[in-house]
Parts: C-alpha cells; sequence; structure tokens
C-alpha cells in the first residue's frame, strides 16, 4: 500500500502528533528587563551624584621649603 492510499487522514495523523510532542519552556525576558532596568538606575543615580557633589579641593596643611 502506498502512503497516498492510506486510511489514515494526514491532517489528523499531523494534529495527533502536534499533541504529542513534548511542549518547550520558554523563558521569561522579565528578569533580564528588571535587571537591565535596576543597572540603568544605578547608572543614572551614580551620574546625578558626580554632577550635583561639590568639587574636591584639596589644601596643603604643611609646606615643606626645599
Amino acid at each position: 500500500m502506498t502512503p497516498g492510499d492510506s486510511a489514515l487522514d494526514r491532517d489528523r495523523m499531523v494534529y495527533a502528533r502536534a499533541l504529542l510532542r513534548i511542549p518547550v519552556a520558554r523563558e521569561s525576558a522579565w528578569p533580564a528587563l528588571a535587571a537591565a532596568a535596576a543597572a540603568a538606575l544605578a547608572a543614572l543615580a551614580l551620574a546625578a551624584a558626580m554632577i550635583t557633589a561639590p568639587p574636591v579641593t584639596t589644601t596643603h596643611v604643611v609646606q615643606r621649603d626645599l
């Protein structure tokens, strides 16, 4: 018997095989997105702190004459 002469319906067999396949577990993108957002916020906070911080001035307490 050739495959074209089969008594089984090809579309129904494809559907049944699809139902028997193991479902693929998909990973969520939310943890990576949350980590990227946290890193971006930390970078912005550090940049704002660097801009708004007063300039560092140093004075020599002891000056030696050489």
